[in-house]
């Protein structure tokens, strides 16, 4: 499977999901007992679904927005949250 369709295979995922199976992934690896081939297909498979967990988180954060307060206390508007 190439990235491309790996990503369109990845599109319809939500952030719950991909993490659920990437959580899967990882126990697998850490038992042990796969053999070694089909542990490269599904730590690239891995890898693959972090990448898309990162894009959404990306996407995510990208609508954050925080609310600005007057010297009330009351909201008085928008604005982008604060990056680090």
């Amino acid at each position: 499977m190439t990235e491309s369709a790996a990503q369109a295979d990845l599109s319809g995922y939500s952030f719950e999901k991909a993490v659920a199976e990437l959580e899967s992934i990882v126990a697998r690896l850490e038992r042990g007992d796969v053999a070694l081939d089909e542990s490269i297909a599904i730590y690239e498979r891995g890898e693959q679904l972090k990448k898309h967990c990162e894009t959404l988180l990306a996407a995510a954060e990208n609508r954050i927005e925080k609310i600005r307060l007057d010297r009330a206390g009351k909201p008085q508007g928008t604005e982008p949250l604060d990056r680090e």
